[in-house]
């Protein structure tokens, strides 16, 4: 019963994501409603770049299933994100990351004294 709840806040986010990029209006998007949706945030409309499969059956006995596959495969095609880099300046993160590592080092020669004695 709870992925079945899941999937349908993902539906109704994917839906609402799919008629923002449509319409171009700024609509609430209920990531609140389920866990999933909370840990899909970021991939779905955020800053990346996602890629969702759908998975078709040939068979007549999926016929409803896989038609309803396509429309949600659809409406999730039609999410567009700007994903861009998140660039640091690398360089003071080294400068802290080397003088964490002095430390460390420092902290390592003062034990091992302490043990000899």
């Amino acid at each position: 019963a709870n992925i079945n709840r899941s999937l349908l806040a993902l539906g109704n986010c994917i839906t609402l994501l799919s008629e923002k990029n449509e319409k171009g209006k700024g609509a609430h998007i209920p990531y609140r409603d389920s866990k999933l949706t909370r840990l899909l945030k970021d991939s779905l409309g955020g800053n990346c770049r996602t890629v969702m499969i759908a998975n078709l059956s040939p068979a007549v006995t999926g016929f409803e299933d896989t038609h309803n596959t396509l429309k949600y495969a659809n409406r999730a095609k039609n999410i567009k994100t700007n994903a861009s880099r998140n660039v640091l300046n690398a360089s003071n993160h080294m400068e802290k990351y080397t003088k964490i590592i002095t430390n460390l080092k420092n902290e390592n020669e003062h034990l091992k004294r302490l043990l000899q004695n």
